[in-house]
């Protein structure tokens, strides 16, 4: 068996509906890239990652070789993919089996959400719950108080349902303290992830020693060497995300297994996305950590079947390859939508004591502020669209001229 074609196409499915009505919010989801690898055989695999494309000239030397050459490959996870897809179907066997021995049925997953406000955050948890899963991610953001989206999440959470807060890598550990005690007095409240720069180990180690709360640790894409786990900084490893290849996903999660240390596989995209990272998690022994997908942010994909979602859980697929079939008229049809139209937008953020903040972006709230991350308590942030008014027009063009400010 020997490739003859491979292409890479870039497709902008719908999100789904109650994501369509923040188009700031959700900006960039619907962009996907299915890679298709056709071999001298008649068989297809296809591979999908949410992402920009890879270049043609990265997948040219795969023309006229067998994919079995890239077992354990080190190609975007679109690319790497569908060569595990074409291969399992070649053997008639599912893609885990060209992995390893596989040690589970099926693997822990979790919801995702953009950062929210906490009214919105708390749609998000009942969303999530209703659809099957026990855990949702979030990344926190300096436009909304940590604490109260925590109050919010907790009076609509069912019995067992978990926060995973991304505190996006920004902090010291004198601010992060007092939040973190806070944190612990909330069972809603399951994890955090990079509560400090990758490079700050020593303030990894430090709270680690101080909290109850489980550290997860995210290895940065193409990394493939586990710094931080040899030195004890987290409790649990997030692998898999951007653009790393299957074979560092792998190889990242035996590290992880050679210490028993927990390991989350982030590998986001569609259905053949979330099926890639179950065969990896079903091989690997500490990849017991929820995975997570953002296969639940769509209402379009390729496939013609989802993967189900029940009790926090997910089956690993048993059909040959990755396990799924592939709607050619759909891959057609989503590869034609346009972008989703995003409308020129301001942060608008209330602060405590009555005065209000106007940003391009939350990144601004820290500049205008000189407060780190959660520092502030009692603020509330909302988005303010362009809305045709001479005020937004005015406060627009004071900000894009000057910066962010505080009236």
């Amino acid at each position: 068996m020997k490739i003859t074609d491979v292409d890479i196409i870039p497709i902008r499915p719908r999100l789904a509906e109650r994501n369509r009505r923040d188009p700031v919010r959700f900006a960039g989801i619907d962009q996907r890239v299915v890679c298709r690898v056709r071999t001298d055989d008649g068989l297809v695999g296809y591979g999908d990652h949410r992402g920009g494309a890879p270049s043609a000239a990265s997948v040219e030397p795969l023309i006229g070789r067998s994919p079995f050459e890239f077992i354990g490959n080190g190609f975007d996870p679109a690319v790497g993919g569908a060569l595990y897809d074409v291969m399992g179907k070649h053997l008639g066997v599912p893609a885990w089996r060209l992995m390893g021995p596989k040690v589970r049925d099926a693997v822990s997953v979790a919801a995702w959400t953009r950062q929210a406000g906490p009214e919105e955050f708390a749609a998000e948890v009942e969303r999530a719950a209703r659809q099957g899963y026990l855990v949702i991610k979030m990344h926190t953001t300096p436009v909304h108080d940590v604490r109260e989206q925590v109050l919010a999440a907790e009076e609509v959470a069912p019995e067992g349902f978990r926060l995973h807060f991304d505190l996006n890598g920004s902090r010291t550990l004198a601010t992060l303290l007092p939040i973190v005690r806070w944190l612990e007095g909330h069972a809603v409240v399951g994890c955090i992830e990079d509560p400090f720069p990758k490079d700050d180990l020593d303030s990894w180690c430090r709270l680690r020693e101080q909290t109850g709360l489980p550290l997860v640790f995210h290895v940065p894409p193409g990394e493939s060497r586990l710094t931080a786990l040899g030195q004890g900084a987290a409790d649990a490893y997030l692998i898999g995300s951007g653009g790393t290849s299957i074979g560092d996903t792998l190889a990242n999660g035996t590290a992880c297994a050679r210490l028993n240390t927990q390991c989350l596989i982030q590998l986001t995209g569609g259905t053949l996305t979330k099926a890639l990272g179950l065969h990896m998690a079903a091989v690997l022994p500490t990849a017991t950590g929820h995975s997570i997908h953002l296969d639940d942010q769509y209402e379009d994909d390729i496939t013609t079947e989802r993967i189900e979602v029940a009790a926090g859980c997910s089956p690993v697929p048993e059909r040959p390859g990755l396990g799924f079939d592939v709607d050619e008229e759909a891959l057609e049809r989503l590869a034609a939508n346009p972008p989703a139209k995003v409308p020129r937008y301001l942060e608008r953020v209330h602060l405590p004591g009555g005065r209000t903040l106007y940003a391009r972006s939350p990144g601004d709230v820290a500049s205008a502020t000189g407060r780190e991350e959660g520092a502030i308590q009692g603020l509330r942030g909302e988005t303010w669209n362009d809305d045709g008014s001479e005020e937004f027009r005015r406060v627009y063009e004071r900000v894009r001229r000057g910066g962010p400010f505080i009236d």
